[in-house]
C-alpha cells in the first residue's frame, strides 16, 4: 500500500464504513503517528462511481480489513 494505491474501505475496516457507506479512496498518506496496534489514520480522496475524485477524506480503520484494489497509480 503506498500513495497512489486505490483502496476499498469496507465493513471489515470498521463498522461505520459497512454497506452503503464503503468507500474507494485513493491513498494519499498513512499517518505515521502511533495509534491502538491495528489501526491506522489513511488520508485520500474519495472516489465515485467513475472514478473522480469527490471528497479529501481522512478515516481511521483497521488495517487488516483495507482491500487494496489496484497498487499502481
Amino acid at each position: 500500500m503506498k500513495p497512489g494505491s486505490l483502496l476499498l474501505i469496507g465493513e471489515e475496516c470498521s463498522v461505520q464504513f459497512a454497506g452503503e457507506r464503503a468507500l474507494r479512496l485513493r491513498l494519499v498518506s498513512v499517518d505515521a503517528r502511533p495509534t491502538y496496534p491495528g489501526w491506522v489514520w489513511l488520508t485520500g480522496y474519495a472516489l465515485d462511481g467513475k472514478g473522480l475524485a469527490v471528497d479529501r477524506r481522512e478515516v481511521y480503520v483497521q488495517l487488516s480489513g483495507v482491500r487494496v484494489l489496484n497498487a499502481d497509480p
